[in-house]
């Protein structure tokens, strides 16, 4: 039978598996391929910068969301263990 708690860790799970999906979709591959060499040119070194900056920034907060997501998904399971 499901209680209120399986809801709630049900729901964080989920809002947390789709933030962690767009938080690395939102990122910049490491690779450009042929799009960067054509134009790679382009860029300024400002932009540039930027971009690492934004990179990094995302690079960081991915970490915490998907640390937070792997603690909420083995408090869950402790959870339902006990009941």
């Amino acid at each position: 039978m499901l209680t209120a708690i399986d809801y709630v860790l049900g729901s964080l799970l989920i809002l947390f598996a789709l933030i962690v999906i767009a938080v690395i979709l939102l990122q910049e591959g490491r690779r450009k391929g042929i799009s960067g060499a054509i134009a790679g040119g382009a860029d300024t070194f400002l932009s540039r910068g930027k971009a690492r900056a934004v990179d990094a920034v995302l690079s960081r907060w991915t970490k915490f969301i998907a640390i937070g997501f792997f603690v909420l998904v083995l408090a869950a399971n402790i959870i339902n263990i006990l009941l």
